[in-house]
């Protein structure tokens, strides 16, 4: 099985490690986009601060970030598990897992970037600010940046397994999966029971204890079906969602 998750937005710093190497990072097909995203991205935060604010969506409070971003290619650099923080990243708790649990999210778990397109959590890099939604001056808009690179990449990191997709929507437009691979990718709505509308906060949290409880479990679903199972086996309801695809997961309380 493969987890496609959304980044955090804020990130922990980068810490005293070693610098990036990007030959070192996982899909290395993604290499050349990486490096025409991190060479524009380092240039314009370098060249002209302001700029780089507007460009980026960055408020006055900010202003830090964009020098974060002129020194990327020497800041230190740790797991992008220790990077990746917020509301969905505290439920994983990666830190917490058992070895076996550890050695399943290394292998499944996949983390979309405006920056890098997709890492695995143990891919070593520096904190960054940089959105998929971004439009750097050179590139235009990361999201149809990174498609072309994913067409090819990312059916290869699938597999034949399932794929289960919690991207947010802007990361999920970086890449659709197409064909037999769309009939066997799961996304997920965390929903207000009584309501069944669509919750925020209690959303990332949820999707964050789904992906720990599955791991912890050690789980491996096939499809859909078998994931649905796994899912109330670990005390979730669950029900098929109104799109092909798609499955509610119903929670009683919003916090």
């Amino acid at each position: 099985m493969l987890v496609l998750l959304p980044p955090s937005e804020g990130k922990a710093s980068s810490g005293r490690g070693a610098p990036l190497k990007p030959e070192s990072l996982s899909l290395p097909g993604l290499a050349e986009a990486r490096a025409a995203v991190l060479d524009e991205l380092v240039e314009l935060c370098v060249a002209d601060e302001e700029k780089a604010r507007e460009v980026l969506g960055l408020s006055e409070g900010l202003r830090g970030e964009v020098a974060k971003n002129a020194e990327l290619r020497t800041a230190g650099a740790r797991p992008a598990g220790e990077i990746y923080t917020g509301v969905l990243y505290d439920a994983l708790g990666l830190a917490g897992l058992d070895t076996a649990a550890k050695k399943r999210a290394a292998r499944s778990l996949l983390v979309f970037s405006g920056l890098w397109g997709a890492v695995r959590v143990t891919d070593r890099i520096p904190s960054y600010r940089c959105s998929m939604g971004v439009k750097l001056p050179g590139l235009g808009a990361l999201g149809a940046h990174w498609r072309t690179a994913m067409a090819s990449v990312l059916p290869e990191a699938a597999g034949t397994g399932l794929v289960l997709d919690l991207r947010s929507s802007a990361y999920a437009a970086a890449w659709k999966p197409k064909g037999e691979l769309a009939e066997r990718t799961a996304t997920v709505r965390v929903l207000h029971a009584p309501t069944r509308k669509v919750v925020s906060h209690f959303n990332k949290a949820t999707k964050g204890r789904i992906v720990r409880g599955l791991l912890e479990s050690g789980a491996e679903p096939a499809d859909r079906a078998e994931l649905v199972e796994a899912l109330r086996e670990l005390g979730y309801v669950v029900e098929e969602g109104g799109k092909a695809g798609v499955l509610d997961v119903l929670v009683d309380e919003i916090h």
